[in-house]
Protein backbone atom coordinates (compact mmCIF):
# COMPACT_ATOMS: atom_id res chain seq x y z
CA UNK A 1 0.00 0.00 0.00
CA UNK A 2 2.70 2.36 0.84
CA UNK A 3 4.12 1.71 -2.75
CA UNK A 4 1.15 2.64 -4.34
CA UNK A 5 0.67 5.91 -2.55
CA UNK A 6 3.86 6.38 -3.38
CA UNK A 7 3.61 5.41 -6.84
CA UNK A 8 0.56 7.87 -7.09
CA UNK A 9 2.32 10.74 -5.68
CA UNK A 10 4.56 10.58 -8.35
CA UNK A 11 2.39 10.22 -11.12
CA UNK A 12 0.38 13.16 -9.61
CA UNK A 13 3.09 15.13 -9.88
CA UNK A 14 4.29 14.23 -13.61
CA UNK A 15 1.42 13.85 -14.89
CA UNK A 16 -0.58 17.04 -14.03
CA UNK A 17 1.35 19.00 -17.02
CA UNK A 18 -1.07 21.31 -18.57
CA UNK A 19 -1.91 22.46 -22.37
CA UNK A 20 -0.10 25.59 -22.16
CA UNK A 21 3.08 24.02 -20.30
CA UNK A 22 3.05 21.31 -23.89
CA UNK A 23 2.62 24.24 -26.29
CA UNK A 24 5.92 25.97 -24.05
CA UNK A 25 7.83 23.07 -24.60
CA UNK A 26 7.19 22.77 -27.93
CA UNK A 27 7.61 26.23 -28.82
CA UNK A 28 11.34 26.02 -27.55
CA UNK A 29 12.10 23.04 -29.60
CA UNK A 30 10.84 25.07 -32.32
CA UNK A 31 12.86 27.78 -31.77
CA UNK A 32 16.11 25.75 -31.26
CA UNK A 33 15.17 24.19 -34.44
CA UNK A 34 15.27 27.31 -36.32
CA UNK A 35 18.32 28.65 -34.52
CA UNK A 36 19.85 25.54 -35.68
CA UNK A 37 18.82 26.41 -39.27
CA UNK A 38 19.79 29.66 -39.27
CA UNK A 39 23.30 29.17 -38.02
CA UNK A 40 24.01 26.64 -40.42
CA UNK A 41 22.73 28.80 -43.23
CA UNK A 42 24.84 31.95 -41.85
CA UNK A 43 27.63 29.83 -41.61
CA UNK A 44 27.44 28.58 -45.46
CA UNK A 45 27.06 31.81 -46.86
CA UNK A 46 30.17 32.75 -44.70
CA UNK A 47 32.02 29.59 -46.29
CA UNK A 48 30.73 30.70 -49.86
CA UNK A 49 32.44 34.10 -49.19
CA UNK A 50 35.44 32.77 -48.47
CA UNK A 51 35.69 30.76 -51.55
CA UNK A 52 34.79 33.46 -53.42
CA UNK A 53 37.32 35.68 -52.13
CA UNK A 54 39.97 32.84 -52.38
CA UNK A 55 39.23 32.12 -55.76
CA UNK A 56 38.62 35.45 -57.06
CA UNK A 57 42.10 35.61 -58.08
CA UNK A 58 43.07 32.82 -59.67
CA UNK A 59 41.87 33.92 -63.15
CA UNK A 60 44.66 37.17 -62.98
CA UNK A 61 47.45 34.72 -61.54
CA UNK A 62 46.83 31.99 -64.56
CA UNK A 63 46.60 35.15 -67.11
CA UNK A 64 50.01 36.78 -65.03
CA UNK A 65 51.81 33.09 -65.64
CA UNK A 66 50.83 32.76 -68.88
CA UNK A 67 52.44 36.07 -69.94
CA UNK A 68 55.35 35.01 -67.90
CA UNK A 69 55.97 31.90 -69.33
CA UNK A 70 55.98 33.87 -72.96
CA UNK A 71 58.02 36.87 -72.30
CA UNK A 72 60.69 33.93 -70.80
CA UNK A 73 59.93 32.04 -73.99
CA UNK A 74 60.13 35.16 -76.50
CA UNK A 75 63.84 34.92 -74.74
CA UNK A 76 64.75 31.74 -74.33
CA UNK A 77 63.41 30.56 -78.06
CA UNK A 78 65.63 32.05 -80.49
CA UNK A 79 68.61 29.80 -78.32
CA UNK A 80 66.48 26.88 -78.54
CA UNK A 81 67.62 23.90 -81.19
CA UNK A 82 64.44 24.27 -83.62
CA UNK A 83 65.19 28.08 -84.54
CA UNK A 84 68.92 29.01 -83.04
CA UNK A 85 71.69 29.39 -85.60
CA UNK A 86 73.47 27.30 -83.96
CA UNK A 87 77.52 26.90 -85.14
CA UNK A 88 76.42 27.35 -89.08
CA UNK A 89 77.55 30.82 -89.24
CA UNK A 90 81.33 30.16 -87.69
CA UNK A 91 80.43 30.62 -83.82
CA UNK A 92 77.20 30.13 -81.29
CA UNK A 93 75.41 33.28 -81.75
CA UNK A 94 72.86 34.38 -78.78
CA UNK A 95 69.70 35.26 -79.73
CA UNK A 96 70.55 34.41 -83.33
CA UNK A 97 67.26 32.27 -85.37
CA UNK A 98 68.39 30.67 -88.60
CA UNK A 99 65.39 31.70 -90.98
CA UNK A 100 65.91 28.16 -93.13
CA UNK A 101 65.10 26.51 -90.01
CA UNK A 102 62.01 28.66 -89.26
CA UNK A 103 61.03 28.18 -92.98
CA UNK A 104 61.63 24.83 -92.69
CA UNK A 105 59.62 24.69 -89.03
CA UNK A 106 56.97 26.64 -90.77
CA UNK A 107 55.79 23.81 -93.25
CA UNK A 108 55.69 21.39 -90.55
CA UNK A 109 54.11 23.05 -87.71
CA UNK A 110 51.77 20.05 -87.29
CA UNK A 111 54.31 18.62 -85.60
CA UNK A 112 55.02 21.17 -83.00
CA UNK A 113 51.93 22.98 -82.59
CA UNK A 114 51.68 22.64 -78.76
CA UNK A 115 55.09 21.98 -78.29
CA UNK A 116 55.21 25.57 -76.84
CA UNK A 117 52.17 26.25 -75.31
CA UNK A 118 51.82 29.28 -77.10
CA UNK A 119 49.30 30.47 -79.27
CA UNK A 120 51.24 32.56 -81.67
CA UNK A 121 54.56 32.49 -83.09
CA UNK A 122 55.98 35.30 -85.98
CA UNK A 123 59.39 36.82 -86.69
CA UNK A 124 59.55 40.18 -88.60
CA UNK A 125 62.50 41.65 -89.92
CA UNK A 126 63.03 45.12 -89.07
CA UNK A 127 65.94 46.15 -90.87
CA UNK A 128 66.37 46.20 -93.88
CA UNK A 129 62.60 47.75 -93.79
CA UNK A 130 60.54 46.46 -96.67
CA UNK A 131 57.57 48.64 -99.08
CA UNK A 132 55.47 49.25 -95.90
CA UNK A 133 53.57 46.37 -95.86
CA UNK A 134 54.33 42.89 -94.54
CA UNK A 135 55.35 40.39 -97.47
CA UNK A 136 54.67 36.72 -95.64
CA UNK A 137 57.69 33.99 -96.39
CA UNK A 138 56.69 31.41 -98.20
CA UNK A 139 59.43 28.64 -99.48
CA UNK A 140 59.74 28.15 -103.31
CA UNK A 141 58.53 31.60 -104.04
CA UNK A 142 58.50 34.74 -101.39
CA UNK A 143 61.51 33.55 -99.83
CA UNK A 144 63.64 35.39 -99.10
CA UNK A 145 62.37 38.51 -100.72
CA UNK A 146 59.72 38.67 -97.33
CA UNK A 147 59.54 40.09 -93.84
CA UNK A 148 57.73 38.14 -92.03
CA UNK A 149 57.78 34.71 -91.19
CA UNK A 150 54.48 33.21 -89.46
CA UNK A 151 55.74 29.83 -87.87
CA UNK A 152 52.37 29.21 -85.95
CA UNK A 153 49.18 31.63 -86.62
CA UNK A 154 46.83 32.46 -83.60
CA UNK A 155 45.93 35.53 -81.71
CA UNK A 156 46.01 37.02 -78.85
CA UNK A 157 48.45 39.24 -76.16
CA UNK A 158 51.67 39.54 -77.78
CA UNK A 159 55.37 39.47 -75.87
CA UNK A 160 58.50 40.61 -78.11
CA UNK A 161 62.10 39.99 -78.11
CA UNK A 162 64.95 41.47 -80.74
CA UNK A 163 66.63 38.74 -82.54
CA UNK A 164 69.09 38.04 -85.95
CA UNK A 165 67.69 36.51 -88.66
CA UNK A 166 70.31 35.11 -90.07
CA UNK A 167 70.97 32.74 -93.61
CA UNK A 168 73.05 31.74 -95.93
CA UNK A 169 73.09 34.06 -99.16
CA UNK A 170 75.08 32.44 -102.43
CA UNK A 171 76.21 36.20 -104.83
CA UNK A 172 76.98 33.83 -107.54
CA UNK A 173 80.67 33.07 -106.89
CA UNK A 174 80.98 32.22 -102.83
CA UNK A 175 78.16 31.60 -99.78
CA UNK A 176 77.97 34.22 -97.46
CA UNK A 177 76.67 34.70 -93.84
CA UNK A 178 73.57 37.40 -94.57
CA UNK A 179 72.10 38.40 -91.24
CA UNK A 180 69.06 41.14 -90.22
CA UNK A 181 67.60 42.59 -87.25
CA UNK A 182 64.06 41.08 -86.27
CA UNK A 183 61.80 40.89 -83.67
CA UNK A 184 60.13 37.79 -82.59
CA UNK A 185 56.44 38.03 -81.05
CA UNK A 186 54.86 35.48 -79.40
CA UNK A 187 51.51 35.35 -78.35
CA UNK A 188 49.50 33.73 -75.30
CA UNK A 189 45.75 33.56 -74.92
CA UNK A 190 43.63 35.26 -72.18
CA UNK A 191 42.68 33.04 -69.30
CA UNK A 192 38.90 32.86 -68.70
Amino acid sequence: MIKTKLSQGIKSKILPVSLFQEKKAQMKIQQMAFMIIAVMVFFGLVGLVIIAVVFSGYKDKATNLAQENAMLLVSKISNSPEFSCGYAFGESKGSCIDSDKAIVLKDNIEKYKKFWGVSSIKIRKIYPKKDGKDVECELGTTYPDCNLIEVLSGTGIATQNFVSLCRKEFDGSRTYNKCELAKILISYEEVE
